[in-house]
């Protein structure tokens, strides 16, 4: 049996939201205008020991993600967990484009005060883009997924959707490439099987502002973001957990090192 067999199947994607974008104002109009409230704060205690207790979910490298200043976190993208593995360890308040068949009540009332928005899919949607950039503009931080999408084979896509690079592009945000190892599985709690999930914040990067980039720039922009991703994923799938917590304490003792070398030289 392969690795994509064992998958549980998930259900076929719907692509085209039928309701009219104006449905969509008051969401937009909120995630632009407030912040996350007290609603974050309790799913995120809730998810962060769900995460910890089921998933023994761990984080490498928090402290790459920046303390204040508008940060694009860019995750691969395999389960409806991943914003909860993402968001739940670190400290700043995180806000998600997500799909716009999820606002539905009740839960549309959880996703708008925790500072979700939506995105319709299958559309030029600038309202969503439109908030993504009023977050940022603020100094806010985001999640963006790169594949767009939650992958249905258990692994990573060949190649990123350009939304992500587009962002990144007009707002000259700090981008946080992150890979999620083991959530490809996370659907198989129906089969009462629980992986074991890692979660790896790489090297922060930006790029210069641009007004009005291209398609083609776009596209090339969130390539070079997703390969960031695919170096950590990669690491991770070849080291384990383990094998990447001991390089990272590696180079960072080597790091000290050598800002102490630097330091009695001067």
């Amino acid at each position: 049996m392969s690795e994509q067999d064992e998958l549980v199947k998930m259900k076929e994607q719907v692509y085209v939201d039928p309701r009219p974008s104006s449905y969509f104002d008051r969401f937009h109009e909120r995630a632009r205008t407030r912040e996350p409230d007290w609603v974050y704060e309790a799913v995120r205690s809730v998810t962060l020991l769900y995460s910890w207790s089921f998933f023994r979910a761990r984080v490498i490298s928090t402290d790459k993600v920046p303390p204040t200043g508008p940060v694009i976190l860019a995750p691969n993208h395999f389960s409806f967990m991943d914003h909860f593995f993402v968001a739940s360890s670190i400290r700043r308040k995180v806000q998600f484009m997500a799909k716009s068949q999820l606002f539905k009540p009740p839960m549309q009332w959880i996703y708008t005060h925790g500072g979700v928005f939506p995105v319709r899919r299958g559309a030029r949607d600038e309202g969503a883009f439109l908030t993504a950039n009023t977050i940022l503009d603020r100094g806010g931080c985001m999640a963006m997924y790169c594949e767009g999408g939650r992958s249905r084979t258990g692994k990573l896509a060949d190649e990123a959707k350009p939304g992500i690079g587009r962002l990144a592009l007009e707002t000259g945000a700090t981008v946080v490439p992150i890979a999620i190892h083991g959530s490809s599985k996370v659907r198989n709690w129906k089969r009462l099987e629980f992986p074991k999930v890692t979660i790896q914040y790489g090297e922060p990067f930006r790029y210069e502002k641009l007004a009005e980039p291209t398609r083609e720039q776009a596209k090339a922009t969130a390539n070079e973001i997703f390969d960031a991703i695919k170096v950590l994923y990669s690491g991770l799938e070849a080291h384990g957990r383990r094998g990447v917590v001991a390089r990272v304490r590696q180079e960072r003792r080597a790091a000290s090192r050598a800002g102490k070398k630097h330091t009695a030289a001067a």
